[in-house]
């Protein structure tokens, strides 16, 4: 029998994954994709630029910017890191606007996807309830406003099974009636690797398709759809447990390799296989069963809280000049 392993490919929602997977089948740099790696402390950012079409098709990913903050340490809950790694969330995101041609005045809405009532998916609404929202004052007020402020407007929409409607339609009729300039969508994302769940934030200018992470494809915040530049910013909080079965398998390979010479007689078949078949055998003995599970830390209450504190702040100092970091964090590049 043959397998098809085209459903069986590894899930993720991260640029730098997708890159990493390509990577593997081809050593060589991957035409049409460009990228930039920077360390700064114990916080790596990696700029990815998909060029054109080949670099898209290599990659599985759409043409467009990819910036990835990744921060292993975050989950120590280390009061000094989080300030840093909202500086540096804060610069990314300022260079990110303006390479993507936004001007300072332009008006802002934030879109925060997801549903509240379950921990991984409600980052979008706890990013929205600490930003800072202005559009009222230059509504109402727009003489009073202070310098270094920007219209700024926030929405949480749900998502489908508690609305009935979808969330694109929401946001379009939100689009249609305030005319925002710049949309940023935030949303929970999916990883194929443990290390990097609540400790990654991924910057994209391509938008967002609410439920991707989970596999439910629907109907996308993107400039094609809403007429307007849509930033998408993402967190992955969530992993498959196929993915988990196959990164525990990798690390007994690993360990039987550094430990034993019998490692190749306790695996078998196994350690001759490439990581996609693996996988999909993997898969194809879970699913039937429905033990494919979607799975996130038990510390996830923490992790959620601090993570949407980290992206609020730094969209609230990215968007408007008057907020000062300097409170927060000394950490620049």
């Amino acid at each position: 029998m043959t397998l098809d392993l085209q459903k069986y490919g590894v899930r993720t929602d991260l640029a730098v994954e997708a890159r990493e997977l390509a990577q593997m089948q081809d050593r060589s740099p991957i035409p049409g994709v460009e990228e930039e790696v920077e360390q700064f402390g114990d916080i790596k950012v990696t700029r990815l630029d998909v060029l054109n079409e080949e670099g898209s098709n290599r990659i599985g990913r759409i043409i467009g910017h990819y910036v990835t903050l990744e921060v292993p340490k975050l989950r120590n809950g280390d009061t000094t890191l989080q300030e840093k790694v909202t500086a540096t969330f804060t610069k990314e995101m300022e260079d990110f606007i303006a390479k993507i041609g936004i001007s300072k005045t332009a008006k802002v809405l934030i879109v925060g996807l997801g549903n509240w009532n379950v921990t991984p998916d409600s980052l979008g609404p706890l990013v929205v309830e600490n930003t800072m929202v202005t559009r009222q004052y230059f509504e109402l007020m727009p003489d009073q406003v202070s310098p270094g402020y920007r219209n700024v407007s926030a929405i949480a929409p749900g998502v489908l099974g508690l609305t009935g409607i979808e969330t694109s339609e929401t946001v379009q009729g939100i689009v249609e009636r305030t005319r925002p300039d710049l949309i940023i969508a935030i949303d929970s994302l999916a990883s194929r690797s443990l290390e990097r769940i609540n400790t990654t934030i991924q910057v994209a200018d391509i938008g967002i398709h609410p439920g991707s992470g989970i596999g439910n494809k629907r109907k996308g915040i993107t400039k094609e759809i809403l007429g307007v530049p849509c930033i998408a910013i993402g967190v992955p909080t969530v992993c498959y447990a196929s993915t988990i079965v196959n990164t525990t398998f990798e690390l007994m390979k690993a360990h039987f390799a550094k430990e034993t010479k019998s490692g190749r007689q306790i695996l078998g078949v196994l350690n001759d296989i490439s990581e996609q078949e693996r996988l999909g055998l993997v898969k194809e003995v879970l699913e039937p069963l429905g033990h494919d599970l979607i799975v996130t830390p038990k510390e996830i209450d923490d992790f959620i809280e601090d993570i949407a504190n980290i992206i609020a702040s730094g969209l609230n100092a990215a968007l408007h000049e008057a907020v000062d970091l300097s409170n927060v964090a000394s950490y620049t590049h």
